[in-house]
This record gives C-alpha cells, structure tokens and sequence, in this order.
C-alpha cells in the first residue's frame, strides 16, 4: 500500500539551491516548524512502513514507531529533505 504526501513548496525571493550549503544530493532541509504537523505525521508514518514488513514480528505498534522518529527529528538525529530534483521529501539520518 503506497501513500502520497502533499508538500507545497513556497518560493523564497532569490532562493539560489547550488549556493545553499545545505543543497545536496540528499536533499535541502525542511525545518520542522515549516511543516504542517498532520503533514509531519503523515509523512512520518510513509517512511516507517516502507519497509514494514522487514520489521518482522516487532512488538511496536504504528503509533510507537511515529513517535520514535519524531523524537529524532526532534533532537535532530534524522532531518527532513526535499529533493529539488524529484519533488519529493524524505527523512534521513543527520550527519
């Protein structure tokens, strides 16, 4: 079962991606506070079943393993991007 999450980019007055530093091929970062949270949340739950059948017999629910991401979001173990090249977001780890 695949999901789609809506993610409304607002351009920025002279927003320049090759002159950012945090323009990669990982993405740019999306601050947190910029995301709407039923989007975070939405977003959040795609990322943590993608490979949800590869958790196996796990003893977390959904909800448990929403919430463990949003804490490392929060303490910014893992961050949001968005690919300028594919339009699409994503959460990675923070290096």
């Amino acid at each position: 079962m695949s999901k789609s999450v809506e993610v409304e980019v607002v351009p920025v007055d002279d927003f320049k991606p090759e002159n950012r530093p945090d323009s990669r091929e990982d993405g740019v970062e999306v601050p947190l506070n910029r995301i709407n949270p039923e989007i975070l949340r939405n977003l959040i739950a795609d990322f943590v079943t993608r490979d949800w059948e590869e958790l196996g017999d796990s003893h977390y629910t959904l909800d448990d393993k929403i919430k463990q991401v949003h804490c490392q979001l929060i303490e910014k173990k893992a961050k949001v991007v968005f690919d300028l090249a594919t339009n699409t977001c994503n959460i990675i780890v923070n290096k």
